[in-house]
């Protein structure tokens, strides 16, 4: 696999971690979000991720590009941009 292809499919499961994390856990999110602790609330399912996203994609992948990171905030937080929050 060539390092753009695996750059790709790293990203992919990244997303698709982060989507599951939304679709399973929807309102923890929503709670988290509302209550500006969102990482803090959903700290096992995030932590599962990771398991996951480290036992798939290489440590050097994971060391140069913070793939999990970007998709968690893409999908969790980007997305529901919508609910009244400190963040925004």
């Amino acid at each position: 696999m060539s390092q753009g292809d695996e750059l790709k499919a790293a990203y992919r499961l990244a997303r698709t971690i982060a989507s599951d994390i939304m679709l399973y856990h929807r309102d923890k999110v929503i709670d988290g979000l509302k209550s500006d602790a969102l990482f803090e609330t959903l700290r096992e399912e995030i932590e599962e991720g990771e398991e996951l996203f480290n036992s798939r994609v290489s440590e050097r992948v994971r060391a140069e590009h913070n793939l999990l990171e970007r998709a968690l905030v893409d999908v969790l937080i980007c997305s529901h941009a919508h609910i009244p929050c400190g963040l925004w």
